[in-house]
């Protein structure tokens, strides 16, 4: 047996409301540019609205007229998809409550989750929504997996619970070591006062 190789998401298609609902939602509310639309090929009563989240992959949305908003959370079974998480900057993310607020939307707030921020709400059909925003940057030449796969593997061998900043700065640490070359003989910790 041998593996189907993945090399990341091509695209994400949810269910949406109708057209100009689901268009005021991914663009007029999370900035993704509108870049193409098409029937859905698989279905003619509905349409097919394709959004650049921000890193040139896809989301799309099957839209359908008769399907107005609820605003009642969909339903979290076996099987379901909970949610959807974005990738926001830090800058973007603080910004976000107020935003959210001149709108009218119900959000979680701000929630600390060790290695990132978090903050939740729901589209317009009750699809939940998290902007996501990591607390670090990975060292040049690496990714963020690089870093968490690193913090991960220093907090379980410190016995932690979860992943935090300090479990963060360790593991840029290390990769720097391992990926970047100094003049030094030493890279020990050192104190120059």
């Amino acid at each position: 047996m041998r593996k189907l190789q993945t090399q990341g998401v091509h695209h994400i298609t949810l269910l949406g409301a109708d057209r100009q609902t689901s268009i005021d939602f991914w663009e007029g509310v999370l900035g993704m540019p509108f870049i193409f639309e098409q029937p859905n090929l698989d279905d003619p009563e509905e349409g097919h609205l394709y959004f650049d989240p921000g890193d040139g992959r896809l989301i799309t949305i099957f839209t359908n007229e008769s399907r107005a908003p609820t605003h009642r959370r969909v339903p979290m079974v076996p099987g379901a998809v909970h949610h959807l998480a974005l990738n926001v900057s830090q800058a973007t993310f603080w910004q976000a409550p107020k935003r959210l607020d001149a709108r009218g939307i119900p959000h979680s707030g701000p929630t600390d989750r060790g290695f990132m921020d978090s903050i939740y709400f729901t589209d317009p059909l009750g699809f939940l929504i998290e902007l996501a925003s990591y607390r670090f940057e990975p060292p040049e030449g690496c990714r963020h997996a690089d870093v968490m796969i690193e913090a991960h593997r220093i907090r379980v061998a410190r016995g932690d619970y979860n992943i935090d900043r300090e479990h963060l700065a360790d593991a840029i640490e290390l990769l720097v070591e391992r990926t970047q070359q100094t003049l030094s003989p030493s890279r020990a910790p050192a104190d120059p006062y």
